[in-house]
């Protein structure tokens, strides 16, 4: 629906506007100054959690991680809540006060925001960065030959709806949630060093959807080794058990007709791949000769594929 509605839009023409809203990117880049740059975004979603001071940590981390995922440093936030007029106030204070925390741990000011009342609760952040103009990273841009790197594990999704079912242990839930509440600022750090040829986070459309954008965006083809891919612990066996969030069938339905399945994996792990996350992993498509320092640098990081020219379809599995 967001395809059709944006492809109707009136095209930018600011000369100024480097990264706009044509390509799916992660955030908007608008140059102010040969050497800077402004990156904006926002980002809010529903409770994915049970503890409102998590709840208010996570939301903020995915937030700022659009701005890193443009090679950007966050600056400000303006914080976005929906929550019901009766409400309980010290619920609404624990989230604030966790997305405040996590927004002190990454160096970013909040200096106000909105709210509405709303019966289904709500929260995040509109956060703006800067980066220099000449040093932006796309989802845009990814070459032939070029490595796919990754920084984290797939299967937040799966697992916070195994939370809402009841299935979910304890142990897997904790993990899960480290995951999330992970800024991908030393991600973002370590890979400044080097020449990132595209970049994206993560997130709501999983790893295929958003690996999609970037091989559309580039004109190339994702080729993805499913058995190089890490999983957050528990993950597979929830998708076993049929805690298939409602995104992730959204994703799936959307995406898989652009996906060519040359070497089928277990099934639970083709999935994952279609999993919405929160707070997910940088993908990021680098030269081969980079790969090895990167992995040295960010332990985290790991090689998930290569960047082909187009093969019919965006993305392969192999």
């Amino acid at each position: 629906m967001l395809d059709q509605v944006l492809s109707a839009l009136p095209k930018v023409t600011d000369e100024n506007v480097l990264v706009g809203f044509d390509t799916s990117d992660d955030a908007g880049v608008y140059r102010l100054t040969p050497e800077c740059a402004l990156v904006q975004t926002i980002d809010f979603f529903t409770p994915i959690v049970d503890d409102p001071f998590l709840y208010g940590a996570i939301s903020a981390a995915n937030s700022l991680s659009d701005v890193w995922a443009m090679g950007g440093r966050p600056l400000s936030a303006l914080s976005m809540v929906a929550y019901p007029a009766t409400g309980d106030v010290e619920v609404l204070r624990r989230i604030l006060q966790g997305g405040a925390a996590k927004m002190g741990e990454a160096g970013c000011v909040i200096l106000g925001g909105h709210s509405v009342a709303d019966e289904e609760i709500k929260f995040g952040y509109a956060v703006t960065g800067t980066v220099h103009p000449e040093r932006v990273w796309k989802n845009a841009g990814a070459r032939p030959g070029d490595v796919l790197v990754f920084t984290k594990r797939l299967g937040t999704g799966v697992i916070a709806t195994a939370l809402k079912r009841g299935l979910a242990r304890e142990s897997d839930v904790a993990a899960a949630v480290d995951s999330m509440l992970t800024l991908n600022r030393d991600a973002c750090e370590a890979m400044l060093a080097f020449d990132v040829h595209a970049c994206t986070d993560i997130t709501g459309f999983g790893l295929i959807g958003h690996g999609r954008e970037m091989a559309l965006a580039g004109g190339v083809t994702l080729e993805i080794e499913t058995a190089r891919i890490g999983f957050l612990p528990g993950a597979l066996d929830y998708a076993r058990q049929g805690a298939i969030p409602g995104g992730l069938k959204n994703n799936r339905e959307y995406a898989s007709c652009d996906v060519d399945v040359v070497k089928v994996p277990e099934p639970e792990v083709e999935t994952l791949l279609y999993d919405p996350q929160t707070s997910g992993g940088l993908l990021v498509a680098l030269p081969e000769r980079d790969a090895a320092a990167v992995e040295d640098r960010f332990p985290a990081a790991c090689r998930i594929g290569r960047v082909t020219a187009p093969q019919g379809r965006s993305i392969r599995l192999v």
